[in-house]
């Protein structure tokens, strides 16, 4: 990340102590009679960044997605409805927009990471994925070896951002604010590759066989769901509802829903 001048780091502070000053929060009353405290009243509110699908993306004016259904099940043991916000990824995976009050529940297909986990707290996992390479079909990069010299789409504040100037010796990554505009850079040549989770990449090729899939990278990421540092409450209900709906079923059958099969029943994400 780069510095930052002190004028906007200050402005951002203040920023945010308006928000918190303007903001009321709402108790929802769990199953068991506990308290959890939402941001508006009969909803549970989801920061999210679209496009990124499978896991959120727009279908007409509905926002659909594994990420949507997942929390929709939080939603629902509430007795509320999910309301989503489209937010810049930055504001997300910092924790900037839970600690303002903007939503309850970060759901962003977002890696847990140490940095991550600074900022926010995370439900336990409950996807797993890692770094995967797309290029145009026919394209010979198999490795970021292969791109020594060449152009790297990434998406700023990822995980394959990070692991592309890691590992990328050489290579000349070019930033994107979403996975859309890298997709679309890939897909009209602007670039040469792009870097990202193999579940959104293996997605898009279904529907635009023009591109593949090259390599994956095993960098054994797992997603988790995100709320605001010391919300536990909020945190064991999205963790009881996940553990649930593995036993009963309602997870694998919306990750067939997404995805076309089942999970492994080895995968613990």
């Amino acid at each position: 990340m780069s510095a930052r001048s002190a004028l906007p780091v200050i402005a951002t502070a203040t920023t945010a102590a308006l928000l918190l000053a303007g903001c009321t929060s709402t108790e929802s009353t769990d199953s068991d009679g506990s308290k959890i405290s939402l941001v508006s009243s009969g909803k549970l509110t989801t920061c999210t960044h679209l496009p990124y699908e499978p896991f959120q993306f727009k279908e007409g004016k509905k926002v659909v997605g594994f990420d949507v259904d997942l929390v929709d099940l939080v939603a629902e043991e509430l007795d509320v409805e999910q309301e989503i916000v489209d937010t810049p990824f930055d504001g997300i995976q910092s924790g900037e927009d839970l600690n303002i009050r903007k939503c309850d529940v970060a759901a962003a297909g977002m890696t847990i990471t140490k940095v991550r986990d600074e900022n926010m707290d995370f439900s336990a996992p409950y996807f797993e994925a890692t770094q995967a390479l797309i290029t145009k079909k026919g394209k010979p990069y198999r490795s970021l070896a292969d791109l020594r010299g060449r152009k790297l789409a990434v998406q700023e504040k990822t995980t394959g951002e990070v692991y592309a100037k890691e590992h990328g010796d050489g290579v000349k990554v070019v930033q994107f604010e979403d996975l859309a505009l890298l997709l679309t850079a890939v897909k009209t040549g602007q670039v040469d590759a792009g870097i990202n989770d193999n579940g959104v990449l293996y997605d898009y090729v279904k529907d635009n066989p023009d591109t593949d899939v090259s390599a994956e990278f095993d960098t054994g990421e797992t997603y988790g769901i995100g709320v605001r540092t010391g919300n536990d409450a909020l945190r064991k209900k999205i963790d009881a509802v996940l553990e649930k709906a593995r036993d009963d079923g309602r997870y694998d059958a919306i990750y067939k829903k997404w995805f076309g099969a089942a999970p492994e029943k080895t995968e613990k994400s």
